[in-house]
């Protein structure tokens, strides 16, 4: 009796831990935008700091990383236990905030200026050089602003996860999104440490191989690449935030949810390329619909902001 009760209890461990695996690749993946926006985001946010203060900056980040989530994971497992129905307006919201995010970086890509963005990385550049300058005071400050920053993307990340699971019972749901909280966040962050120190690896590589030999090369490389990785993240970070947000908020519109599907079961019998059609044509639908709505926010907010900013005047 005794070891058939162990084989069970070790069947219903292992049964469980497969479901979280199961569950936290569903959830990942729909975070996949996020995680995108949260990579480039956090390497951007401490560049510009002294190279040998880089890492000590991560780090700092990352342990506030961890308070946001030790916060957020039990409002969000509060809020599915004693109201259930809460949790697909939020995620609708975190949808809509995706598209808004993703768009109003585009736009500020096109209508921000060359000329004043490098003026801005020169003057960066000069205070990290001036020994005048109060270089922790400046460190605090990129800290405070990543924290903050990946506040606002692990709620979405949370909500998101929570949105997959809203069938599963509360203590699956509690061991995915703990899963999820530390995978990413020392995911994220590890990645941000090696992006951030991509520089010192090529110059180092450069200085210990000074006859021009293959270690020589693939340090220049590493230092020519680098900044391309950079700006490459961002540009999949952003696509991938409308292809998630449209999702989401696609999802949460049934007509429009079903002809996303319809269109995509349509192509499915084109010869040859139909399995590959069906994949995409949806992924690309949302997109689209991430795009649109993005817009249509950007358009409300920037008109709310401006009719505020004229009546302000008027009633000092």
């Amino acid at each position: 009796m005794a070891g058939s009760s162990l084989l069970t209890l070790i069947d219903d461990i292992a049964s469980l831990l497969d479901d979280v695996a199961a569950m936290t690749k569903v959830a990942t993946r729909k975070t996949a935008g996020v995680l995108g926006d949260d990579l480039a985001l956090n390497a951007q946010q401490v560049t510009g700091v002294k190279a040998d203060r880089e890492l000590p900056v991560v780090w700092a980040v990352t342990k506030g990383s961890l308070v946001n989530k030790a916060i957020l994971v039990p409002a969000a497992l509060a809020i599915s236990a004693l109201v259930p129905w809460l949790i697909t307006p939020l995620l609708m919201l975190g949808g809509a905030f995706l598209c808004f995010e993703g768009f109003e970086k585009v736009a500020h890509k096109f209508l921000h200026d060359p000329e004043e963005k490098a003026v801005q990385q020169q003057e960066r550049i000069k205070a990290v050089a001036d020994p005048t300058v109060d270089l922790v005071a400046m460190e605090k400050e990129k800290i405070r602003g990543a924290i903050r920053t990946d506040f606002i993307l692990s709620a979405e990340i949370v909500v998101i996860s929570l949105g997959t699971m809203t069938e599963a019972s509360f203590g699956l749901q509690v061991a995915v999104l703990s899963g999820i909280a530390v995978l990413m966040t020392v995911g994220v962050y590890g990645l941000v440490a090696g992006i951030v120190k991509l520089d010192d690896a090529g110059l180092y590589l450069m200085q210990k191989d000074v006859s021009g030999g293959f270690q020589h090369k693939l340090g220049k490389g590493i230092l020519t690449a680098a900044p391309y990785l950079m700006k490459g993240l961002a540009i999949v970070g952003t696509a991938a935030m409308f292809m998630v947000g449209g999702g989401i908020l696609t999802h949460g519109i049934p007509p429009v949810h079903h002809f996303i599907e319809h269109a995509g079961a349509s192509v499915a019998t084109v010869p040859a390329v139909g399995g590959l059609l069906a994949a995409l044509l949806p992924t690309l639908l949302n997109a689209v619909a991430g795009i649109i709505a993005g817009g249509l926010i950007v358009l409300l907010v920037t008109g709310a902001t401006k009719a505020v900013q004229s009546v302000r005047p008027k009633a000092g």
